[in-house]
């Protein structure tokens, strides 16, 4: 006797999972981040990894979990933080190198970041009453002066010589800056990861159009989005993370 097929009992198992809250997809082609991420480093063959706004390595250890064997570079502003990542990506993985502490942008110097109370909405841009009504732990609690750099300067000493890349810029509402910045690298880069904001959440923040017109003019096609932060009062999308691909007609060039 064969397995038994779900088929025939798979809406009774649907209803009672959306009942309570619960949905089930198959994970080969879920619109969930790990699964969206690992599709497409396969399809693009992307063997480097640059995680800007790492935090404390969480996108890190889910890169890792999907099986990810290349090189894996991270990249934090904040020093306290800093150090956690540090220490956390030395426990897990020797090919996981973390970047001397500094923020990202189109220029090399110093400047100030305004520290969150949860840590990952911290940003260099000031907060919206939009985002503090919809998540009041994103507010800030101090201020900081730290250094800034270009992402291509601080990243080629990192990187291998060799093979193409994924950039992935988490810097809450920073991530054009961070772009501008990273000019020298964009010629081996074959996907790039970016936060889209529906609605401002940080003064003087791109808009969602703006990144995607701008990552279409570097020769990066939207690719996928997945829905991220809700304002959980009114169920709003507030922010997407956006997943481009660069376009068949702009292969990427030798670095």
């Amino acid at each position: 006797m064969g397995p038994m097929s779900l088929e025939p009992i798979r809406p009774l198992i649907q209803t009672v999972l959306h009942a309570v809250g619960l949905e089930v997809r198959r994970a080969k082609n879920a619109n969930l981040e790990p699964y969206v991420l690992k599709n497409i480093l396969n399809t693009t063959g992307a063997s480097i990894v640059l995680d800007v706004g790492a935090n404390t390595g969480q996108y890190g250890d889910a890169l890792l979990r999907e099986g990810f064997n290349g090189t894996l570079v991270s990249f934090e502003a904040i020093p306290d933080v800093h150090g956690q990542l540090l220490e956390h990506a030395k426990r897990r993985s020797r090919s996981w190198l973390v970047a001397p502490c500094a923020a990202l942008g189109s220029s090399n110097g110093q400047i100030e970041i305004n520290i969150a109370g949860n840590s990952v909405s911290s940003s260099i841009l000031p907060i919206t009453s939009t985002h503090l009504d919809a998540w009041p732990q994103s507010k800030y609690v101090q201020k900081q002066i730290v250094n800034i750099a270009r992402l291509d300067e601080i990243a080629e000493p990192l990187i291998p010589a060799n093979g193409t890349m994924l950039i992935k810029v988490d810097t809450q509402g920073y991530e054009l800056e961070v772009l501008k910045g990273a000019s020298g690298l964009l010629g081996r880069t074959v996907a790039l990861q970016l936060e889209l904001s529906l609605v401002p959440l940080y003064d003087g923040a791109p808009t969602m159009a703006e990144v995607i017109l701008f990552a279409a003019a570097k020769g990066f096609e939207l690719h996928n989005l997945i829905p991220g932060f809700r304002d959980k009062r009114s169920g709003r999308l507030l922010q997407a993370d956006g997943f481009f691909v660069r376009g068949r007609d702009t292969p990427p060039l030798n670095a």
